[in-house]
């Protein structure tokens, strides 16, 4: 090994680390506990060191969605998988697609509550994102409907569930009534 891909492999070592710290005092404390001064502490590399790998906290907030994107993505897939026959893979989908956003809220809120610097649907959108929305697709489109675009179908699916997810976290729906909410949604948007 060349001390060029040395150097590659402990630089890219060193952004997991960032990351999975930055990920973990989040959901710990929340993201407003995610300081360069904090993750420099936890990760025993000065601030200069995480500035040069990430600009900005909001880079930061970025690279935790990403990671999170591709992981709801994988759970998503496998939920579906596990599952047999359309209706029944909805709302497994659903199921895990709200499990995720409750076991990561900081993760969760990353990905679609701050400003990590993503572009969504549009060519800009980076590739984990991507695959998570496809994630969705696989899954709906089979339900969508005749006449029903999938991605407009998947897309306001989605909705519903990121609806689902805040309100239930944020106390506004009662967590007790979760699996009738996703009973109901499966049932009444993929009516198969």
């Amino acid at each position: 090994m060349s001390v060029q891909e040395r150097k590659e492999r402990e630089r890219a070592a060193r952004e997991c680390l960032i990351v999975a710290t930055a990920r973990e005092l989040a959901e710990q404390e929340g993201w407003d506990a995610v300081t360069t001064r904090r993750l420099a502490e936890r990760i025993e590399y000065s601030q200069p060191v995480l500035y040069s790998h990430f600009r900005s906290k909001r880079e930061i907030i970025g690279a935790v969605a990403l990671k999170g994107a591709a992981e709801m993505a994988a759970a998503l897939r496998a939920a579906a998988s596990a599952a047999d026959g359309p209706r029944t893979r909805v709302t497994a989908l659903a199921r895990a697609y709200l499990e995720f956003a409750e076991r990561n809220p900081a993760v969760y809120d990353a990905m679609f509550q701050l400003d990590g610097g993503l572009a969504f649907a549009n060519e800009n959108t980076p590739e984990p994102l991507k695959d998570a929305f496809a994630a969705l697709l696989e899954t709906l489109c089979e339900v969508a409907g005749d006449g029903v675009h999938p991605a407009l179908f998947t897309e306001t699916f989605w909705a519903a569930l990121h609806g689902l997810a805040t309100l239930t976290r944020t106390g506004r729906l009662p967590p007790e009534d979760t699996e009738r909410r996703v009973e109901l949604l499966a049932g009444r948007l993929a009516m198969v």
